[in-house]
């Protein structure tokens, strides 16, 4: 019967080591994983700061008149051409 007992004893000692061994394995593994996946972050967040100021330069007011200017011929009414209608 202790013999028995002795080797469930090992038995679990040993079950419970190879359990330990995983778990860190899987800890390093998912850590490395983790890394990974912030370093990602970080690059798409800075490519989105980027990208917003490359939309807000694109999307500036002198621009967008002068391509309206040059492009389309476009031009600020002059006083004369402004008519007001009122209800």
């Amino acid at each position: 019967m202790s013999r028995l007992l002795l080797v469930a004893l090992l038995l679990a000692t040993v079950g419970s080591a190879i359990g330990v061994v995983y778990e860190r394995y899987r800890h390093r593994q998912l850590f490395v994983d983790l890394t990974r996946l912030e370093r990602e972050r970080d690059e798409l967040n800075i490519e989105f700061g980027r990208l917003q100021l490359e939309q807000a330069t694109w999307a500036q007011a002198n621009r967008i008149d002068q391509l309206a200017q040059s492009r389309l011929g476009m031009k600020f009414p002059e006083a004369d051409d402004i008519v007001v209608v009122r209800p």
